[in-house]
């Protein structure tokens, strides 16, 4: 999957964007509005000095206008101000010999100009406004300006912006990763849960934050779907126990009747098959409601804290010497491998979980093939692998097996009923560990994964 088809790295990448043209957009505005009032402010000063060169000519004519621009030139109050007069055959009559705008002096007769250049005379070539009055003689009046103190504000209020942008940049990385985290660590411990309930422990419920934002509330929906499924399933599992338990007892009456009915048939007859066949199938029935109230005290039992330690290698040499005639009757080896582990638990139980475990796997590998058995510590856990060569199962079928009675159409016509994996689920579940079924290339590989026992 390409990285960035993940919703929570979209979402980092949407949060990131918005932060960062969020704070393009002001830094831009701020830096426009800047500028344009420090124009404004140079363009009022421009103003300013020119109108009071001019009430000085109005009040003591063109002689004490060259004497007062004569003055500002040689005694400035602001160094970056400068004036000039000309007349009107371009001469300088007063002041610094300033550029008039674009067509000389007759460009402005008539009517007053606002221009830039740039002053040679400074070692940055400062940018320089200048304002250009024309006179009632045909003599220009030229006031300028230069910006070098607003334009050094504005590249470093630039330079400032720009390292600032870097700075965001990282900051709306840093926000985007931290929102995809979040994001990402409340789907992940919903996934968790998820994935402990798949595999069968219905106690598992999403950890709600009482937040009351949308995780939250899709945590109580979920818990509350989940608290209908287990209120159902413990229903129909009430049902199951109380059936098989109210039926045995007839059932076992029923058997005992009928093996008395063989005893007093002739041997061979007709009615003596059919009796046979009778008693068979009531103990196959009788067997399978053992299996279910073993199975339901199973469920309801916790496993204390004091549960006695457990060496499996043991246990699993147990099961092979148990299974290694039935296997050899139809040329299967059974191979056991791995190493010493221990876990926690009851040991009984712990090997009827690996009986059933080996009974499956002999019973649907081909003949002449083999049996894995192996037991080894994985860190924290021990695994318990029992692997075969048959047909398998396929991935889509591989949750339902474990459900009460649930038998694949494939072995629909063999013996058995069909509580033996919810038996080992059950079992598994009870000491903290989980089951897997995994491909075996060819064959079933069933991993049970228990707490490891360590000294």
């Amino acid at each position: 999957m390409a990285p960035w088809r993940s919703t929570s790295r979209r979402l980092a990448l949407m949060v990131s964007a918005a932060f960062l043209l969020a704070f393009m957009l002001i830094g831009a505005g701020v830096y426009f509005g800047v500028s344009v009032l420090l124009e404004k402010d140079s363009q009022d000063v421009l103003r300013l000095q020119t109108a009071g060169l001019l009430d000085v000519a109005r009040s003591g004519g063109m002689p004490a206008l060259r004497q007062e621009v004569q003055s500002r030139t040689e005694q400035p109050d602001d160094p970056d101000s400068a004036f000039a007069l000309w007349d009107a055959n371009g001469r300088l009559l007063a002041g610094t010999a300033l550029p008039l705008p674009a067509g000389g002096a007759t460009a402005a007769v008539g009517t007053s100009h606002s221009y830039e250049f740039s002053d040679e005379d400074t070692d940055d070539d400062a940018r320089t406004m200048a304002h250009a009055t024309p006179l009632g003689d045909g003599s220009v009046l030229v006031v300028a300006l230069r910006t070098r103190a607003q334009d050094g504000f504005r590249r470093l209020m630039l330079r400032t912006s720009v390292a600032t942008l870097v700075a965001g940049i990282a900051l709306g990385m840093l926000l985007g990763w931290l929102v995809s985290r979040w994001v990402t660590e409340r789907l992940r411990a919903l996934d968790a849960t998820a994935q402990r309930i798949t595999a069968g422990d219905m106690t598992q419920r999403v950890r709600v934050d009482g937040s009351g934002d949308a995780f939250d509330l899709m945590a109580q929906r979920v818990n509350s779907m989940l608290d209908r499924i287990n209120g159902l399933m413990e229903g129909v599992r009430a049902a199951t126990d109380h059936i098989a338990h109210d039926l045995r007892t007839p059932l076992t009456r029923l058997r005992n009747r009928l093996d008395d009915l063989r005893e007093d048939a002739e041997p061979g007859s007709s009615q003596r098959t059919s009796l046979d066949t009778a008693v068979n199938d009531t103990d196959q029935l009788l067997g399978t409601f053992a299996g279910l109230l073993r199975l339901s005290r199973i469920e309801a039992q916790s496993l204390g804290p004091d549960a006695p330690r457990v060496a499996l290698w043991p246990l699993l040499e147990d099961a092979q010497d148990m299974y290694a005639p039935i296997a050899a009757e139809r040329g299967i080896r059974i191979e056991l491998g791995g190493e010493a582990a221990d876990t926690h638990g009851d040991a009984d139980q712990l090997f009827q979980m690996v009986l059933n475990l080996l009974d499956n796997a002999i019973k649907y590998t081909p003949d002449g093939s083999a049996v894995q058995l192996a037991v080894r510590p994985d860190g924290p856990v021990v695994l318990i692998d029992v692997a075969d060569q048959g047909a398998g199962i396929p991935e889509e079928d591989r949750l339902r097996v474990f459900d009460r009675f649930e038998r694949l159409e494939a072995h629909r016509g063999s013996p058995g009923s069909g509580l033996g994996l919810s038996l080992v689920r059950a079992i598994a579940t009870r000491h903290g560990g989980r089951i897997e079924l995994l491909d075996h290339h060819p064959g079933l590989l069933v991993r049970v994964t228990l707490p490891r026992a360590v000294a």
